[in-house]
């Protein structure tokens, strides 16, 4: 039942005049500014208007590219980054916005910077530097809606080292085993970073961690499968379902248990797990009579019974952390 709706029927119903309307609508807390709306959504609303305003610069500079010369863009885009850190800096209850803002003018002057001189860097190398230079940001407006993108960056900037490093492509490199794994390696280090006491200490919250850790996941998890679909098995697959149970066990029992990001690593490992019986039913067996009706539905049952078990785990844990933890 919606109380307001409520409550203006109850006017109508006993013909309540103007005073008496707004004394019943005092009294039930609706004449004021709800108190979740001053705390959640005009700050939600400032973070929007960040990203929009960081987009609109750009946007801005590409519509005036004729009009403006070399140092003409740069200057804007360098002030529009020091104002904006400035501005996080003097105004405090706008750090934030203009922390956010002015990180992302920081990727806009890096991508202007390599397509204005085409220095050779590759791609990984102008997000490395971006998440670098944006850490002190970071670090100063200690707000989630700047460590989240700045977790972005950071996988990315990981994502793209691996690809330059691994022969520009994603596959199993017999030459370069240490690549994927420092990779994997620095991603659990990331999400590592923004859990338990470190995570609280840098103002990072669960938006943070679960976006590094979602990231994470589905990084290990793609070059785990195309290890796993090259000509032969490369060690690296072995290697992702290790870090994946690993991982998994970690999280169960520690102290930064997260369902969303247990949730996500058992998926993963679910995916490699289904993806590795379907490679051995359907290339490694050499029988004669084949059924692939009957391959697809085992499957699609081994599927469903890994889902339903990993499933059961996470919410069982869930249980036991809220009953340790006072909840119901």
């Amino acid at each position: 039942m919606n109380l307001r709706l409520a409550v203006y029927e109850w006017i109508d119903r006993f013909g309540l005049d103007e005073a008496r309307a707004a004394a019943l609508l005092r009294v039930a807390g609706f004449e004021e500014e709800p108190p979740a709306l001053a705390r959640r959504f005009w700050p939600a609303v400032a973070i929007a208007a960040a990203a929009l305003a960081g987009f609109g610069v750009i946007l801005w500079l590409a519509a005036n590219w004729d009009d403006m010369g070399r140092m003409g863009r740069f200057a804007l885009l360098e002030a529009a980054v020091l104002g904006s850190a400035a501005g996080a800096v003097l105004r405090p209850a706008w750090r934030a916005p203009l922390a956010l803002l002015a990180m992302l003018c920081i990727g806009g002057l890096f991508a202007y910077f390599g397509q204005t001189y085409q220095t050779g860097a590759d791609a990984w190398q102008l997000f490395a530097l971006w998440a670098v230079l944006a850490l002190p940001i970071a670090l100063g407006a200690r707000s989630d809606a700047v460590w989240t993108p700045w977790a972005i960056v950071a996988v990315t900037a990981i994502a793209g080292w691996l690809y330059a490093h691994a022969g520009h492509r994603f596959g199993w490199q017999a030459d370069a085993p240490g690549t994927y794994f420092a990779a994997w390696l620095a991603c659990v280090a990331l999400v590592a970073m923004f859990a338990g006491a470190a995570g609280r200490w840098l103002g990072a919250g669960a938006w943070t961690l679960r976006t590094a850790g979602a990231l994470a996941v589905v990084l290990v998890t793609f070059t785990g499968l195309l290890a796993l679909f090259d000509r032969h098995i490369a060690p690296h697959y072995w290697v992702a379902l290790l870090l994946f149970a690993a991982v998994a066990l970690v999280l169960a029992k520690g102290i930064a248990f997260d369902v969303f990001l247990l949730s996500a690593v058992a998926l993963g490992l679910d995916t490699l797990l289904v993806a590795g019986v379907a490679r051995w039913m359907f290339f490694d067996r050499t029988d004669a009579l084949r059924d692939p009706i009957g391959q697809l539905f085992l499957i699609g049952l081994l599927a469903a019974g890994l889902l339903a078990v990993s499933v059961s785990w996470v919410l069982r844990l869930a249980r036991e952390h809220r009953g340790s933890d006072g909840h119901v």
